[in-house]
């Protein structure tokens, strides 16, 4: 095959894979640069580790950013391989039950820590309300994001930031509507209502229902990948890595059926990383 035929097929192989993902563009692969000697995660109860190692408490040190656990390898880990420099200085900033509405704050606190390297995970509770109703604009999800990035831009503008795409919530719902133990938790503690409702429902209603909760998911992913773009060059949008993993029941805590164990802990870092920055 010519030079010239190779690359138009290429070229189609590309376009049928970005109509196929229809959500965001794949990450670009950025130069490789010095590892970093500080870092921060942005984030919610997944950044936190919630749930990861205790009855609904907060498991920092098993988050897959920032953790010191072995077992999950954390960004912070891997970068401490290569830059023992960054020892001790890991600094999880997220909260649990944060929205999108609340990066703005935790970007400010990442800044008085002079951190080199921020990865931010956000956008689960914007979607996962007590009703389809209640979540998040996509344009005040946006104009949140923006905020946020852009004090992290004016306060460190030498730091990279890895932008994570959020988990895809209708999977959840695929993979624990069977489990007796799953939808209890669900239904008991009010999990992700506008997703997670009447899980066992085929009525066109609900199944209708969950398709425009997971596409508000999608909508929230472009966002976030279209405002990483608009960062610059020290940004980096994972290309939907994290949505599209096919995660299962068992790397759920299972006390909840929500949050990832310390499995899914340690297979969120492994892809986050892969799609991320290259030191």
């Amino acid at each position: 095959m010519s030079l010239a035929r190779r690359a138009l097929a290429a070229l189609a192989s590309v376009t049928a894979t970005v109509t196929l993902l229809a959500a965001a563009p794949s990450p670009a692969q950025a130069a490789p640069g010095p590892p970093p000697s500080s870092m921060a995660s942005l984030g919610d109860s997944i950044t936190r580790g919630f749930n990861a190692c205790g009855w609904y408490v907060d498991c920092t040190a098993r988050s897959f950013s920032t953790g010191d656990y072995a077992t999950v390898n954390s960004h912070y880990l891997r970068i401490r391989t290569v830059n023992p420099a960054i020892g001790g200085r890991n600094h999880n900033d997220a909260r649990s039950g944060a929205k999108s509405a609340d990066m703005y704050g935790q970007a400010g606190t990442a800044v008085s820590q002079g951190v080199g390297y921020v990865t931010m995970l956000i956008g689960a509770n914007d979607a996962c309300t007590s009703s389809e109703s209640s979540m998040t604009p996509v344009s005040t999800f946006r104009a949140n994001i923006d905020s946020a990035l852009n004090r992290l831009k004016a306060g460190l503008p030498t730091a990279r930031v890895l932008v994570i795409s959020i988990p895809d919530i209708h999977r959840l719902w695929s993979v624990g509507r069977t489990s007796g133990s799953a939808r209890t938790a669900w239904s008991l503690f009010g999990i992700c209502q506008s997703m997670l409702a009447n899980p066992t429902s085929t009525a066109q209603a609900d199944v209708d229902r969950r398709a425009r909760v997971r596409q508000r998911v999608v909508d929230y992913n472009t966002q976030l990948a279209q405002a990483c773009a608009a960062y610059g060059a020290n940004c980096l949008f994972d290309g939907n890595a994290v949505f599209g993993y096919p995660f299962t029941l068992g790397q759920l805590s299972g006390w909840d059926y929500f949050h990832p164990n310390t499995s899914g802990q340690q297979v969120l870092a492994s892809v986050s990383y892969a799609a991320g920055f290259r030191w």
